[in-house]
């Protein structure tokens, strides 16, 4: 075998967001968990050369209502990547694993019916303090994922 070494084809990943137009949907339950998730994914976007101008923020009720709205802004071909944005905190009930579960494999089914790309920074968390604690990371992570998978579609 030796010291063969084949080379490998790679897509790095590509951060550049300039001239990208973003959606956003954002749900109003735990606004303030929301409200620091939306800060932060637009701080990035804007870091990463997304123009303010690009970016449409769009408010839901719950996660619930997230993936019939990512999918009409999917249908609508203005946008090159979308974001989710939600907490969903857990309660005494079923409720927050149908609510959990449901969003999740929705917003899913939209990126694989339409082909465009979604950020999916709904936190699912025990209590506030939780969704406080890992808002700013997973808001700009959320930017991060938007950018990076925009530009791998346009490139594949």
């Amino acid at each position: 075998m030796g010291n063969n070494i084949t080379e490998f084809s790679e897509l790095d990943p590509a951060y550049n967001g300039q001239g990208m137009k973003i959606g956003i949907v954002m749900s109003r339950f735990n606004k303030d968990i929301c409200d620091g998730l939306l800060s932060a994914c637009e701080q990035e976007l804007l870091r990463l050369g997304v123009a303010t101008s690009d970016i449409l923020v769009v408010n839901i009720p719950g996660a619930l209502e997230h993936p019939l709205t990512l999918l009409k802004m999917a249908q609508s071909g203005k946008f090159d990547a979308l974001i989710a944005i939600g907490a969903i905190v857990r309660g005494e009930t079923y409720h927050f694993e149908i609510v959990a579960n449901e969003s999740a494999r929705g917003i899913t089914d939209v990126q694989l019916d339409t082909g465009v790309p979604i950020a999916n920074a709904i936190l699912t968390v025990e209590n506030d303090d939780q969704g406080y604690a890992r808002m700013t990371a997973k808001g700009t992570d959320a930017a991060r994922v938007a950018v990076e998978m925009a530009n791998l579609i346009k490139r594949l």
